[in-house]
């Protein structure tokens, strides 16, 4: 039973069947988000998306920035990412219509940031997620 379903912009339906959720910021423990940092987050999050679920093509949904203030330190300016990173496991019919629906599933791990700890759903969901080129990027398997 999935978590959620969710409707893409395309129209294609989508199931979220795993959902790893983790603060953005965790660990983090001397200077102040910018963009080196957000970099490296960046990075990791996809890197942890790699190689914790290798049986699907992992695809990460950029992140947006934000710049609260002016202040400018020895990294560069502030600069703060949505407070939670997110690795789903989503599935849906194949991508290709040649294959038997009956014996075949399309799956993609997704990595992206999100303001809050809500799973994503429906038509509701970050429109940034909800535009993922399902049919570009997708993996068929047979059940």
């Amino acid at each position: 039973m999935p978590l959620s379903h969710m409707a893409l912009s395309s129209g294609r339906s989508i199931e979220l069947t795993e959902l790893r959720v983790s603060t953005a910021y965790g660990g983090m423990l001397e200077g102040y988000p910018c963009r080196r940092i957000n970099d490296m987050k960046v990075s990791g999050l996809l890197f942890q998306a790699e190689h914790a679920f290798s049986f699907a093509p992992v695809h990460l949904v950029p992140p947006a920035r934000a710049y609260p203030d002016q202040t400018v330190g020895a990294f560069g300016p502030v600069e703060v990412l949505p407070s939670v990173a997110c690795i789903g496991v989503f599935g849906s019919t194949a991508v290709d219509p040649e294959l038997d629906v009956a014996l075949h599933r399309s799956a993609l791990v997704v990595a992206w940031f999100q303001a809050t700890p809500e799973i994503p759903s429906g038509q509701d969901a970050d429109p940034a997620l909800r535009g993922i080129r399902w049919d570009e990027l997708a993996q068929d398997y047979e059940l």
